[in-house]
């Protein structure tokens, strides 16, 4: 095993993906000469070359528009995006193309690309780097949405989705670069994480609660703290948001009878609220108490850090909004 960072995992997987396959590239802003704006890319270059390295101009539609039309004939394209907040410019290239492809070809021509970048806030970011809309994938049919919290699972999950015949968003939360450290697999294992399935961090027996990315860790803290107080947290960390694994939530909540969930992204229209309808709609019999949500006030995120903690869930609202579950 690997002791690496959240970073250094998704920048492994990326190489031993180039490494193996020679019709995996990356393309994005700085990626060649400065190695990313993160330092995932460093030595690619190198090692790969400027035809499968390739440094792009800024256009993040031409950047997943290159990534499609490779795609189309055989390629996997992996496109960077210096900050996932502006993905918004290649919107179009992955909903109304990529994502549409495989249909409108009558199922002959698959589009596997990666389309990855930083997302999240704490961090001081402000509103143009700081967001988290994965929603806006999670609505659209044919892509799928990825979003680790451990080294581990940003490794395996990088090289299951860079071998998937979909679209696939991959959200990398910036405040876990290098935070996070863990162990992963040797690269002879060939180590991957199957879409599409959740795990779950912590055993307990009186609350789900139902997380991913940054917010698991948040997650965690909380549950050490409520362990105290006689409050047991089960926090199930889903991994891939799309599909979305209703069956280990199902197993989950027909224990604890509780559900909390917790996302970084606004409230409202968030993937909370599609988890807790499919919950409501199929699985109403077993709550003991009505579902609950912890998420991001409906505003953009603020550059001042004391308005950043308040627009951003924090572990402190992860722990009242469960001592008010447990009680009920």
């Amino acid at each position: 095993m690997r002791e690496v960072t959240f970073l250094e995992a998704i920048r492994l997987a990326i190489w031993e993906e180039m490494e193996r396959d020679p019709n995996v590239f990356i393309i994005g802003e700085d990626i060649g000469r400065m190695g990313g704006a993160f330092g995932v890319t460093e030595g690619f270059l190198a090692r790969f070359g400027p035809d499968r390295v390739v440094d792009a101009p800024i256009s993040e539609t031409a950047i997943v528009a290159v990534c499609v039309g490779a795609a189309a004939v055989g390629k996997r394209g992996i496109a960077e995006m210096q900050f996932i907040d502006f993905i918004s410019y290649a919107f179009d290239q992955v909903v109304n193309v990529a994502g549409t492809y495989l249909y409108r070809s009558g199922g002959k021509v698959p589009i596997p690309i990666v389309v990855r970048g930083p997302s999240g806030g704490y961090v001081g970011g402000s509103l143009y780097h700081s967001q988290q809309f994965e929603a806006w994938f999670f609505h659209t049919p044919g892509v799928k949405v990825v979003q680790p919290a451990f080294p581990d699972d940003a490794y395996g999950l990088m090289k299951a989705s860079i071998r998937d015949n979909n679209p696939v968003v991959f959200y990398e939360h910036k405040y876990l670069y290098r935070r996070i450290k863990g162990p992963i697999p040797e690269a002879h294992e060939d180590y991957i994480v199957k879409l599409g399935e959740a795990r779950i961090r912590r055993y307990g027996d009186d609350i789900t609660v139902i997380t991913y990315g940054a917010m698991v860790h948040f997650a965690l803290e909380a549950a050490q703290r409520l362990e105290r107080e006689g409050i047991s947290l089960e926090v199930i960390d889903l991994r891939t948001l799309k599909p979305l694994d209703m069956d280990t939530i199902a197993e989950s909540l027909q224990k604890t009878s509780r559900v909390l969930i917790v996302h970084e992204a606004p409230k409202t229209g968030g993937i909370g609220a599609e988890i807790s309808a499919r919950i409501s709609e199929h699985y109403f019999e077993w709550l003991d108490a009505p579902i609950m949500r912890v998420a991001a006030k409906d505003a953009f995120v603020p550059f001042a850090e004391p308005l950043e903690k308040f627009v951003l869930p924090s572990v402190d609202e992860i722990v009242f909004a469960a001592r008010e579950l447990a009680a009920y």
